[in-house]
């Protein structure tokens, strides 16, 4: 989580496009976001950006370059959809320290076919020899059936861009790995659980690394020099309130062989926390409680106030907070948006990056707020109804 967040881009993407029918809280223009595009003579465009440290996107044809891949993953471990948003910017987060976004553009993954990913993730067989999970052994007992390991995988491509043209400039590669595998012993029938201990799941993880860095280097357009980062990914599990994290990484600059890996020392954590996981920090939990109970009692049409961090180590390096309110009148929506930036403000932790989105009991997002590392104020914005 460093500055915005991808639910940030794409929140400030609606506001742009609706702005004449809806209105910001904030006075402060300094939050802006300003973007501005760049033509090629090559057919391609860039997104431009609306921070130094936001990448840039590639258009080709006028149309963005999406992965067809995206998501991929073994359906009946794929409750917790937080899985997938902490995945994919956890990914992007990692990315950015081996290719910044001031020397790459950004390009989703087009090196990896979607049948391709969906055969890596499958079990290994005589059909299936690309299999990365061990083959079915027949057991259904949870503790003798070979479970499924490897979850899914995604890819990122960032591009040199010299004299109007684009090459290939470094990939990175998510895997994510459970430590349950959910089951069914007969179609439609109960689910069960074959419980997965870290050890095999690091073991498991870095002999599927292994294995999808020796096939990524054999695809068309990777040479044998560009660099591969492999991040590991730990599946929070299905029933959980927060997503998983990436627990290691490596970097490939050449070859197929890894040398070593980088643990991250990250891991997500639930405000308020549970009985059975407490946050790092009782001070974090403490200005947590302490926004919690300002704002609902002085809203009390709330019906819930969550969050989930993101520490290194025992720092807490962001907060996304989701707040649920029984609100129906905007100008209801819109004192209280005013009202949650400065309880914000006054009582979660200063400087880190902090969002927030205020949702109906519908589901539909009635305002966000967004504080950049280092920044005091909140950037607001209201969603109108009309």
């Amino acid at each position: 989580m460093k500055k915005k967040t991808a639910l940030l881009f794409s929140l400030l993407m609606s506001v742009l496009l609706i702005s004449a029918c809806s209105k910001n809280t904030n006075s402060n223009s300094n939050n802006t976001a300003k973007t501005s595009g760049t033509t090629t003579n090559k057919g391609y465009q860039t997104t431009g950006k609306t921070t130094d440290s936001d990448y840039q996107g590639v258009i080709q044809d006028g149309k963005y370059k999406t992965n067809a891949a995206r998501g991929v993953g073994i359906s009946q471990n794929a409750d917790n959809l937080l899985n997938l948003k902490s995945f994919e910017s956890g990914m992007t987060a990692l990315s950015k320290d081996q290719f910044s976004p001031n020397k790459y553009v950004f390009q989703e993954g087009q090196i990896l076919s979607k049948s391709t990913i969906e055969n890596w993730l499958g079990r290994v067989s005589s059909s299936n020899p690309t299999g990365l999970n061990p083959k079915d052994n027949g057991q259904k007992d949870a503790a003798k059936r070979n479970p499924i390991y490897v979850q899914q995988i995604e890819e990122q491509d960032y591009m040199n861009e010299n004299n109007g043209k684009l090459s290939l400039g470094g990939i990175t590669i998510g895997i994510g790995m459970n430590r349950k595998d959910y089951y069914q012993k007969e179609e439609y029938g109960s689910t069960y659980t074959s419980d997965i201990s870290q050890a095999e799941m690091i073991k498991q993880g870095r002999i599927a690394a292994a294995k999808v860095l020796d096939r990524v280097r054999k695809q068309n357009g990777v040479s044998a020099n560009t660099p591969i980062m492999i991040a590991m990914f730990q599946q929070a599990e299905n029933d959980s309130l927060v997503g998983g994290s990436f627990y290691a990484y490596t970097v490939s600059k050449n070859g197929n062989e890894i040398s070593n890996w980088n643990n991250t020392n990250l891991s997500s954590y639930t405000f308020p926390a549970t009985a059975t996981k407490s946050v790092p920090n009782d001070n974090d939990e403490t200005s947590f409680e302490g926004f919690q109970n300002k704002i609902k009692n002085f809203f009390p049409n709330l019906a819930g106030v969550t969050a989930q961090g993101q520490y290194k180590n025992k720092t807490l390096q962001g907060l996304k907070v989701n707040i649920t309110t029984q609100f129906y009148s905007e100008t209801e929506i819109t004192s209280f948006t005013q009202y949650v930036a400065q309880a914000a403000k006054n009582y979660l932790p200063s400087g880190i990056p902090i969002d927030i989105t205020v949702k109906g009991a519908d589901g539909t997002v009635q305002s966000f707020l967004s504080r950049q590392s280092g920044n005091g104020n909140f950037y607001t914005h209201v969603f109108s109804s009309y």
